[in-house]
């Protein structure tokens, strides 16, 4: 250990603290993985859910939010600089043990950037920028991790799974967005539907419940479009690294499924998943492997 420093074990203990406390969807693929690959996969997370929480910390002013990422942007130049923290230090070692591009991890931060700003989308190729940024990076930081044959190939795959999570994200999150003044969904698709998402004085959505429905599960469709392309991803890993992302994306989609089924319920509330759920799903992802 560096006398000024943190342990490369510590380092990795920390980021596996950040999954188990804050990754509630993402822990139940992470642990399918072999030790090396689930630490290094956790220091991942770490990395992304540090500049998550950065964008998302709507009681700090845009200027120090802004400078904050700037300032993290600057240190993952060079993560082994900085050996008193814990998440670069474990970051600095997976990427010396994995091809981990953590140049994405800079797309990353345009995204949030993008977020403390108060950025709007038009269209739905506006929209998929941002999704690249904030979850597609991280597909690909993934992948870094899992390890593939074709990079080429699989690249793109990987680029879809995380939009097809971000569009799911942003399906459960109208609600909470839409309290912090963040509308995500395309203003032609809210035009096209005949959709504000403004609410009355009473907290209750101002649009018809039959538009409303019916833009969610346009969105929704959408979505299922992306898994469907981002899912061919899964036969080009290693079994375990496949039941990682298999479980991953089958959280999610079993999410998006339930919103589907009922877009008004999902619009008054956050949906989730039970524990219990979220582990069979992940059951099922490696069960499906052995076959």
């Amino acid at each position: 250990m560096d006398e000024a420093g943190v342990g490369t074990a510590g380092a990795y203990r920390h980021c596996a603290g950040v999954v188990r406390s804050q990754a509630r969807n993402f822990a139940y693929g992470i642990r399918l993985l072999p030790g090396p690959k689930r630490r290094a996969l956790s220091a991942v997370y770490a990395f992304a859910r540090r500049i998550d929480d950065i964008g998302d910390d709507h009681g700090a002013p845009a200027a120090d939010r802004l400078a904050k990422l700037a300032d993290e942007r600057a240190r993952l130049a060079d993560p082994a600089a900085h050996p008193a923290d814990p998440v670069l230090v474990a970051l600095a070692d997976a990427a010396r043990r994995h091809p981990i591009p953590l140049d994405a991890f800079g797309e990353l931060i345009d995204g949030c950037e993008a977020d403390v700003r108060g950025a709007g989308y038009d269209t739905f190729d506006d929209l998929l920028w941002y999704c690249r940024c904030v979850a597609g990076a991280v597909g690909r930081l993934s992948l870094g991790v899992f390890g593939t044959a074709d990079p080429e190939t699989a690249v793109p795959r990987a680029d879809a799974l995380g939009v097809a999570l971000q569009l799911t994200n942003i399906l459960r999150d109208v609600r909470e967005d839409g309290e912090n003044g963040r509308v995500y969904l395309p203003a032609k698709d809210l035009a096209r539907f005949g959709c504000t998402l403004h609410r009355d004085e009473r907290g209750r959505p101002a649009d018809p419940p039959e538009r409303l429905a019916a833009l969610v599960r346009f969105e929704a469709s959408r979505a299922e479009e992306w898994y469907a392309t981002g899912l061919k991803l899964l036969p080009m890993l290693d079994r375990r690294s496949a039941a990682c992302a298999g479980a991953m994306a089958g959280i999610y989609r079993h999410l998006l499924r339930r919103i589907t089924a009922d877009p008004l319920a999902a619009l008054e509330r956050r949906t989730s998943l039970p524990g219990w759920e979220k582990a069979a799903v992940s059951a099922k992802a490696m069960a499906g492997l052995r076959r």
